[in-house]
């Protein structure tokens, strides 16, 4: 899927609806699974500051939700930054459903394109657990 301008203004479109009454900080998320599907996701802040929800999480918990177990590509949209890249914790969930490719918009409001890897490099990942004991 090449047509990452359609779904950067989709990714704008659920930031809008962002529930960030605490940081102001308002985010957005698309992205395009292997089947062609495509699922948003805003954050969604909480009194309680480590009960929220980044917008990236939110996208892919729909997609899981959907029964996508396989995620081409994420694009991630800021409405109140110039640029805006993935959390760590984002990161690693995205690891978990095999993203190739992330998207941002950099201070310029060009799209920046990012193999997986170059935002998570030496990652940890399912593969990571074939070598256990299998008397777990």
């Amino acid at each position: 899927m090449n047509d990452f301008a359609d779904l950067y203004q989709q990714a704008r479109d659920a930031a809008a609806n962002a529930y960030a009454p605490y940081s102001g900080f308002h985010v957005g998320a698309a992205l395009v699974a292997e089947d062609g599907r495509v699922f948003t996701g805003c954050n969604v802040e909480n009194a309680a500051y480590g009960s929220g929800i980044c917008a990236e999480g939110n996208a892919i918990s729909s997609a899981a939700a959907g029964g996508v177990r396989k995620i081409d590509s994420v694009i991630v949209a800021c409405l109140d930054a110039g640029e805006c890249y993935p959390c760590g914790n984002c990161r690693q969930l995205m690891r978990e459903f095999s993203v190739d490719t992330v998207v941002v918009q950099d201070g310029n409001g060009a799209l920046r394109v990012h193999d997986f890897g170059e935002i998570l490099p030496h990652s940890f990942g399912p593969e990571s657990l074939d070598n256990l004991p299998t008397n777990r």
